[in-house]
């Protein structure tokens, strides 16, 4: 009940709209400081790997060793991702284009962030965002979504039934 509430709800879609604004405004203007600001992602990974150590770890084993043998090497290419990540999330949560496509590599960054030790905004923008992943379309009711995905939708009736003809012919 409160699913459909929540996905199906002009009022909700409004409060939605809210949320998925600042949350768009937050990552865009996180991306943006990274951007201009020669971010480099090294630093932040070798200090999640230092925190997988001791009694108490902040960083579980598995992610540390990811980190290690995967992310560290490859710093430059993990520095880009997320600095233009971040932007690039915010700008379409914004507009509330591709949303619930925007939300997931969001939540994910933010699940990134928490495995690595840092704790900071990242749970409550996981909570807000999981909001907006169950809400669906509803997130992005007023937003580019309500145009975008009828014409996508419509474009791939289109090529299907072009398909079809070939098939039957």
């Amino acid at each position: 009940m409160f699913l459909e509430f929540l996905r199906n709800n002009r009022y909700v879609s409004a409060f939605l709209a809210i949320i998925r604004i600042y949350l768009g405004y937050t990552w865009m203007t996180s991306g943006w400081g990274k951007i201009t600001g020669g971010f480099d992602a090294s630093g932040f990974l070798q200090g999640a790997v230092a925190k997988a150590g001791g009694d108490h770890p902040a960083v579980q084993g598995w992610w540390a060793t990811f980190l290690e043998n995967v992310a560290i090497p490859g710093a430059n290419v993990f520095s880009f991702l997320v600095m233009w990540g971040e932007f690039l999330v915010g700008v379409a949560l914004i507009l509330g284009i591709f949303t619930n496509f925007a939300a997931m590599l969001g939540i994910v960054m933010n699940f990134a962030f928490v495995f690595s030790g840092t704790v900071s905004t990242n749970a409550q923008m996981i909570l807000l965002t999981a909001f907006l992943l169950a809400a669906g379309f509803n997130a992005a009711r007023f937003g580019l979504d309500r145009f975008v995905i009828p014409f996508i939708r419509q474009m791939a009736q289109k090529k299907r039934n072009q398909m079809k003809q070939v098939v039957t012919n």
